[in-house]
């Protein structure tokens, strides 16, 4: 993170130095500084010393002395030497502590910085703060900084990201998860849910549960890395949702290659898949069979009927209550239903492996209505 330094009074020399004269310093000094600033805008690192070291020399009286500190601050600045452009400023007596501790932040000297930037005060410096405990590796501190601008200012989405950042260098994977749900609730792009699916695919789980995820990486539009939609495919075929592997294969197209185990997973998909819609209605009869039969809907896109057949699973109890209140849930989400759905996901009990993916669906499905 770099903390930009454009002085302003450092614009205002550059002006004051188009007329030398009239800037009421010397031609040779006035025609120095007009060096280092066209140095500066180019980038001219050494062009900017040379030009700086031969104003110095030149200059005689205070104003001529200030002025050249000033321009010295705005062109070692603007090529990238902090700790120059610091001691320039300070130089010049004009330098406040919130200007001089962005420098000496950008400068990597840490210690200068924080010392200025309390004293300066205010939430940008408390930013400088906190960023600089991340540099110097004092993650704790960082996340402390961070709370309290958050507590004294609003979640705004760039201190949740700095919050997030530095709780998963100092090892708070709880927090971090915790400050990344913030984040999707204030912005729920792929990227942001990126995060948490990535982190929820390290984690051990049953294969329900890892066929709902999937569900949710297609939702979020994260669902883009052939291994991954290869193995939705073939979960959704076990998992009694053929028509929903057949519809991931076709719409991954050519992605996944043209090799003979692509062509029969699609082959097997479109074959279980034919048969399921023909038996749904069969199934959907008996609550022992109704969570197949919502599987059959689901693929097949009867979101209704496929929230009635995993309804009437759910009435029959058993050991797979919660895996048909999951997959009930989503059916609810795909048919515009976002309010029932979470009421729904939140009924999932701890003990059926199925509490943290419908979790992460029922904070899906809050960010629906």
């Amino acid at each position: 993170m770099k903390l930009k330094f454009l002085a302003a009074t450092a614009a205002l020399t550059i002006a004051s130095l188009a007329e030398p004269a009239a800037a009421a310093v010397s031609k040779a000094v006035g025609t120095a500084l007009n060096a280092a600033a066209s140095a500066a805008k180019s980038g001219n690192a050494g062009g900017v010393a040379s030009a700086i070291g031969a104003a110095n020399a030149a200059a005689r009286t205070s104003e001529e002395k200030s002025k050249v500190a000033q321009m010295a601050a705005y062109a070692y600045s603007r090529t990238g030497q902090y700790s120059k452009a610091a001691e320039a400023l300070q130089a010049s007596g004009q330098g406040s502590p919130k200007a001089l501790a962005e420098l000496y932040y950008n400068a990597g000297n840490y210690s200068k910085a924080v010392a200025l930037a309390k004293q300066a005060g205010g939430p940008e410096m408390t930013v400088l703060i906190a960023q600089a405990a991340i540099k110097q590796g004092h993650y704790a501190e960082a996340v402390t900084s961070y709370s309290k601008l958050i507590a004294a200012n609003g979640p705004k989405p760039q201190y949740l990201e700095n919050l997030a950042g530095a709780q998963y260098k100092a090892g708070d994977k709880k927090g971090y998860l915790a400050t990344t749900e913030k984040l999707i609730r204030i912005d729920a792009s792929p990227a942001r849910w990126r995060t948490l699916l990535v982190e929820a695919q390290k984690n051990q789980m049953r294969p329900e549960a890892k066929l709902a995820l999937f569900h949710l990486m297609d939702a979020t539009g994260n669902l883009t890395r052939p291994e991954d939609i290869s193995e939705f495919a073939k979960l959704a075929i076990v998992g009694d949702q053929p028509g929903v592997a057949q519809a991931v294969l076709t719409k991954a197209g050519g992605s996944l290659g043209s090799d003979p185990m692509t062509a029969k997973l699609a082959q097997a998909a479109a074959q279980r898949s034919q048969v399921a819609g023909v038996n749904a209605a069969k199934l959907a009869a008996s609550p022992a069979t109704a969570a197949k039969a919502g599987g059959a809907y689901l693929g097949l896109g009867q979101y209704p009927a496929a929230i009635g057949a995993y309804a009437k699973a759910v009435a029959a109890g058993g050991p797979d209550v919660d895996q048909a209140r999951v997959f009930e849930g989503i059916a609810q989400v795909k048919s515009g239903a976002a309010g029932t759905a979470k009421t729904t996901f939140a009924a999932v009990g701890d003990k059926g492996g199925m509490k943290d993916i419908a979790d992460l669906w029922k904070l899906y499905a809050s960010t629906k209505g």
